[in-house]
């Protein structure tokens, strides 16, 4: 297997025991391809965050077999690099200082540390900012400094929680944009969970579509569009008909019938198809 493989095998995920027990993921298998951006959608609640910390070593498995490389995941490693939905930075540190604190912890020299954090603060345009505190940021750019961390180590594994849900949508595109062209550049694997069909399609390789809790692989997309990708590409027929697709089923598995296609069966039936309708909508 070539470097940043990703294989799941009946993996499941469970938290607590007995009857109170949680089951966050079931017999899940999937398989993440050397270098690609995997985006994953599915419903709330269906294990999307829990398959992250999985994969990064933060949760153990109940049972079934996970391996990075071919080789069994074990604990955290600066092999797999996590962008959590908050950008979590140490508030007491600078821009600069956030991200050198993995090179620091492999103690790395202080001048390959700079040349390095130089190099990563340019790329994400935080480079006149190194100085600045994290209250002192946008959320933005604070999400481009826990970027920059992830990207300073050179992972071969990079986990994204829905890493870009708290900006405003301006800002949300050109994270994506700035996401896009450092993969690109860099060749990292990239799995991306997401709860925006629009996000998961214009960035993704492929799209995942996981059930409802407990979370199984539903469905599995090819994105056949070119790249590199530019906005033109979200008003096109092509990726209207893929975001259709994962947009039905993602509301199938939310309201728990297919919500196109079917009617329901007694007017009690009905009462629950327009509650749950509204709920979705609103959610989304």
């Amino acid at each position: 297997m070539s470097e940043g493989s990703i294989c799941l095998k009946n993996v499941t995920l469970a938290f607590g025991e007995g009857p109170n027990a949680v089951t966050a993921l079931e017999n899940f298998s999937l398989t993440v391809r050397p270098g690609e951006l995997l985006s994953v959608l599915g419903p709330s609640g269906c294990g999307k965050s829990s398959l992250i910390s999985a994969i990064a070593g933060f949760l153990p498995l109940r049972s079934g077999a996970l391996r990075v490389d071919g080789e069994p995941g074990g604990e955290p490693g600066s092999d797999r690099g996590v962008v959590f939905q908050q950008p979590t930075l140490f508030p007491w540190k600078t821009v600069r200082q956030n991200v050198e604190f993995g090179l620091k912890l492999r103690g790395l020299p202080s001048e390959e540390r700079r040349a390095m954090v130089d190099l990563i603060l340019f790329k994400v345009g935080l480079f006149e900012f190194d100085k600045h505190f994290p209250a002192q940021l946008s959320g933005g750019m604070q999400q481009r400094v826990g970027l920059a961390r992830v990207l300073v180590n050179r992972p071969r594994v990079m986990l994204m929680d829905e890493p870009f849900s708290a900006v405003d949508a301006q800002t949300r595109l050109m994270m994506q944009e700035l996401l896009l062209q450092v993969w690109s550049e860099y060749g990292m694997t990239v799995l991306f969970v997401t709860h925006d069909i629009d996000e998961a399609v214009y960035l993704g390789s492929r799209v995942a579509v996981l059930t409802r809790r407990p979370g199984r692989l539903k469905a599995l997309f090819d994105v056949d569009l070119p790249r590199p990708r530019t906005v033109d590409v979200l008003v096109s027929q092509e990726f209207m008909k893929l975001k259709r697709s994962c947009m039905d089923l993602v509301r199938e598995e939310t309201l728990g019938f297919p919500w196109r296609n079917e009617k329901p069966a007694s007017k009690a039936d009905g009462c629950r198809e327009a509650l749950l309708v509204e709920s979705a909508n609103a959610a989304a």
